[in-house]
């Protein structure tokens, strides 16, 4: 099977200090990737390179990043913004953050799927409403009428994330998508976006520092180190037999997350 996303000796570097160094791994259609280690690792900036949201001072030095048989780092910001949202979803650890608090849900959504030429205002909210529906939100017309300082954190994250599959992107890229979370919402987050794989076979890298949700979630499992990757396999293997000593630390740290 052909991978959608392929990470080829990727090199990232801040103010011309290599923080990411030859990191290489894909992504193939459904599969979710997990990318585990304590911050400052290189996890975000990982994904945030294939967003091309590495900021002003950040550049893929080496390596490639390949979507669709083309080099995500030599795209322009225009050709970036044909695939933002309607290939690739992105979402952040605090999804209300990146919501306008002075336009209701429904308004950003329609000017979303406006700008990308995928939906008229009607054909948005009938797209909207029936993915909240299939994700068994309550009462999805609120939260189309509802401005984002209206509904709980919790909610926000699970809008947001609604948002980011509605153009039906293959792959999805989740930053630290539950840390903001309590455990009650955190459960919710997880099992929708498992229900994203089996709606629509999304394939996703999910960032994490919480093994337990790496462990629920992955198939596959990458740990890094300083910007290097240590050791990656199937998560299970990697999580019950790990074989670097970085990784046994890492799982020694958290005990009570090796019986998930």
């Amino acid at each position: 099977m052909d991978a959608l996303l392929t990470y080829d000796s990727v090199e990232i570097s801040f103010g011309g200090t290599a923080v990411v160094r030859d990191v290489s791994f894909s992504l193939h259609p459904g599969e979710i990737v997990g990318l585990v280690g304590e911050s400052g690792s290189g996890k975000s900036s990982l994904i945030r390179a294939a967003m091309g949201l590495l900021g002003n001072n950040g550049l893929v030095t080496r390596g490639d990043i390949w979507f669709e048989g083309k080099s995500l780092p030599d795209l322009s910001e225009k050709e970036m913004r044909h695939i933002r949202g309607q290939k690739i979803g992105m979402i952040f650890q605090d999804c209300g953050a990146s919501l306008c608090p002075i336009r209701t849900v429904g308004e950003q959504i329609a000017e979303s799927m406006a700008a990308h030429g995928t939906a008229d205002a009607a054909g948005a909210k009938a797209a909207a409403l029936a993915l909240f529906s299939r994700l068994r939100f309550r009462d999805v017309e609120r939260i189309w009428n509802s401005y984002p300082f209206e509904l709980s954190g919790g909610m926000n994250q699970r809008v947001g994330i609604a948002i980011s599959v509605l153009m039906n992107p293959s792959v999805l890229l989740a930053d630290e998508p539950t840390s903001a979370l309590d455990t009650v919402v955190q459960r919710e987050v997880l099992e929708e976006l498992l229900e994203l794989r089996e709606l629509f076979g999304t394939a996703m890298i999910l960032v994490s520092h919480d093994i337990g949700v790496i462990s629920a979630m992955a198939d596959t499992v990458l740990v890094l180190r300083q910007g290097h990757v240590v050791e990656g396999g199937g998560t299970r293997a990697v999580l019950d037999s790990p074989q670097n000593d970085y990784t046994r630390a890492l799982l020694a740290a958290v005990p009570r997350l090796r019986r998930v």
